[in-house]
């Protein structure tokens, strides 16, 4: 094959969007949303990711977003009415609380699979929509079984319920008529999360010996602990909350780059297979600059922070073509005209914010 055969094999995403063109957006919502008690989030949400979406190109072409903000706003208002009933009973007796907890936690799935579904499903790339094949049955085992068997295992069990949930969420996406298909193993998983907890634990012996010599230096200088109390409690408040900006900043854009890549590079659609190489001093450094960037803005450079973090991450994607990808596009859409398209009924919901 040669070089030139080889980059028409590749295709890489692209982001077009700009973070001064955001921000009108980004305020206006924000503006709408406070105005109207929270009410506007739902066409606040659509038009935010009609903007990302239709900034994302791919072989030249834009994604769309077609989410139905009453639909969305329906969503929520279940998701809020639980959270009150839940509160309520709580208040009242705990074991009534309980029960709604339970009842609460045996509803989770099937709203998550319904999310999944309605964002899947209002998703599309030259006019072609993606959708959601996955099982009740499946959803269960995956948002319910899985994670509890990660509680009840203290944790052991957390990568491999990463990995189902991923695993659920991939196998059960459609192109058109096409499949995804998801390949990474367990192993996979737990390698990246035994890295991230033994970083974890070094940044946490670190900080502590590095804080508790500040602490006790100032103890002493001060005149002991009687007279400091106020300042020692000050310090280690100041403390905690330091250490998890520092785990913010530093492991989760390790972790972040890590899971975006083993997720990715271990997904097909049918013949088609994708490639990310997402490099974990990359997202240091915009993790760092855009947090000093929100901090000294008061919040006003965030949707700036955005559109920095979704080029990066659109733009070390690419999809290694096996075969022609027009005439792949072009089966699809036969497919589609034979089957009908499908389109997202009136059960749908979206409970994500």
């Amino acid at each position: 094959m040669t070089a030139s055969e080889e980059e028409a094999r590749r295709q890489q995403f692209e982001f077009t969007g700009a973070g001064g063109e955001y921000f009108r957006i980004w305020i206006v919502n924000l503006a709408m949303t406070l105005l109207t008690l929270g009410i506007y989030s739902a066409w606040a949400k659509v038009r935010r990711l009609q903007y990302f979406y239709r900034n994302t190109t791919l072989a030249g072409s834009s994604f769309d977003y077609h989410g139905n903000p009453l639909a969305i706003l329906k969503g929520r208002v279940i998701a809020v009415g639980l959270l009150l009933v839940y509160n309520i009973a709580g208040s009242f007796n705990i074991a009534v609380g309980l029960a709604v907890l339970a009842v609460l936690l045996g509803m989770a799935p099937w709203l998550i699979q319904r999310s999944i579904s309605f964002r899947l499903v209002n998703s599309s790339y030259r006019g072609l929509r993606f959708h959601f094949a996955g099982a009740m049955g499946g959803a269960y085992q995956a948002f319910l079984l899985w994670p509890a068997l990660g509680y009840f295992t203290l944790g052991l069990l957390v990568p491999q319920a990463h990995r189902e949930i991923k695993r659920y969420q991939h196998n059960n996406s459609r192109f058109g008529g096409s499949s995804f298909r998801f390949e990474a193993s367990g192993g996979s998983f737990y390698r990246i999360y035994l890295k991230a907890l033994g970083m974890l634990f070094l940044l946490a012996i670190a900080f502590a010996l590095l804080w508790g010599t500040l602490a006790s230096l100032g103890t002493i200088l001060g005149g002991g602990v009687a007279g400091n109390k106020e300042k020692i409690i000050g310090l280690i408040i100041a403390g905690v909350l330091l250490f998890y900006v520092l785990v913010f900043l530093v492991i989760l854009p390790w972790f972040s780059a890590r899971m975006q890549n083993l997720v990715w590079n271990h997904t097909a659609l049918e013949q088609h297979s994708f490639r990310s190489d997402v490099r974990a001093r990359d997202l240091f450094a915009i993790y760092v600059t855009n947090f000093i960037a929100i901090v000294l803005t008061l919040g006003l450079f965030k949707p700036f922070a955005d559109v920095r973090l979704a080029r990066y991450r659109l733009q070390h994607m690419t999809v290694i073509a096996h075969g022609a990808l027009d005439e792949f596009l072009a089966a699809q859409q036969q497919h589609i005209g034979a089957m009908g398209e499908e389109t997202a009924d009136l059960f749908d919901v979206d409970i994500s914010f």
